[in-house]
């Protein structure tokens, strides 16, 4: 066990830059890690049996109820992987990370315990190691996770998917800031899914496969962008993307006003970002300042929450 008697785990969000939906279809996405808003786990040990203290419960680990389930499922996988099942503990879960908003706070969560729980043992978590143990937690949470969450969660470098593919890992490469609005309402991930494939069995089949496929050449584009430091280019591609996955159905009034506050502030770019139907938007902006004005009048047009991150890594 480690000097301090306490052990510490952090993870940070996620977000979508492009490629939602036309991802279910074989086209490729890009998602950044976040780190302007983290969880952050502490391990301390207990006297009265696991317990745990987290925004959505307090209590002991077994009266858990099954809304966190997969929380409990990476508590006792990493406990077995460090031959500690029975040693009590209090584990105090702080998320800046709001649920259901497809800024992958489930597996943030389960990266950011199992960081944790590592820690206070002072035994090493190879990242193999914590995909493995984050993976099963997901699987409760999401039946069939694609693995993007527990990486993007656990990493500091943006990835390139398509869907069966291996990931690949992005050099982030532009001057710009990024602004997350929370439209306060959670996302409707799999009705927007649905809705997309039913259509595609519809008269609208054409013209629907066009969109998706030109989804897919836009993300395709902005991988070069980002990589190439075009945050301008970057901006009318994700303005484009947005108007593409509102025409698909899956924006929302919320997300549209946003968006449209977000350009009317000098935004390089907006769009949604996830399933859509309600969680977050991001901006594009090319300095601070502006990324801050943006944010300032997401927030006085509803936006619950807003998020800055200055993207250059270089």
């Amino acid at each position: 066990m480690n000097k301090q008697n306490y052990g510490l785990g952090e993870a940070n969000g996620k977000i979508i830059l492009l490629g939602e939906h036309s991802v279910v279809y074989q086209k490729p996405s890009i998602a950044i890690p976040f780190p302007a808003a983290k969880i952050k786990a502490t391990v301390k040990p207990s006297n009265e049996g696991t317990r745990i203290d987290c925004d959505f419960y307090h209590g002991l680990l077994e009266d858990m109820p099954e809304l966190l389930e997969s929380l409990k499922e990476t508590i006792r996988v990493s406990l077995q992987h460090l031959n500690k099942e029975n040693i009590p503990l209090h584990i105090i879960i702080d998320s800046q990370i709001p649920a259901e908003r497809g800024m992958g706070s489930s597996a943030a969560v389960s990266v950011a315990t199992t960081r944790g729980l590592f820690d206070y043992f002072d035994v090493p978590l190879s990242q193999e190691t914590l995909l493995e143990i984050v993976d099963i937690s997901e699987k409760i949470a999401h039946g069939n996770p694609s693995g993007l969450d527990a990486l993007m969660t656990s990493s500091s470098s943006p990835y390139y998917y398509i869907k069966g593919k291996p990931f690949e890992a992005l050099n982030l490469n532009l001057d710009a800031y990024l602004i997350v609005g929370d439209t306060g309402k959670t996302g409707q991930t799999k009705e927007a899914v649905s809705s997309i494939a039913s259509k595609l069995t519809s008269i609208d089949k054409e013209q629907t496969e066009n969109l998706i496929n030109e989804l897919g050449i836009l993300a395709e584009n902005g991988r070069t962008f980002l990589e190439s430091n075009q945050p301008l280019k970057l901006g009318v591609t994700m303005s484009k993307v947005h108007q593409i996955l509102d025409k698909l159905g899956v924006s929302s009034k919320e997300l549209n006003t946003l968006v449209e506050v977000a350009l009317k502030h000098q935004a390089l770019g907006a769009k949604l970002t996830g399933g859509g139907r309600g969680g977050c938007m991001i901006a594009l902006a090319s300095d601070k300042k502006t990324a801050e004005t943006i944010a300032l009048a997401l927030k006085e047009s509803g936006a619950r929450q807003t998020w800055l991150y200055e993207m250059r890594t270089n």
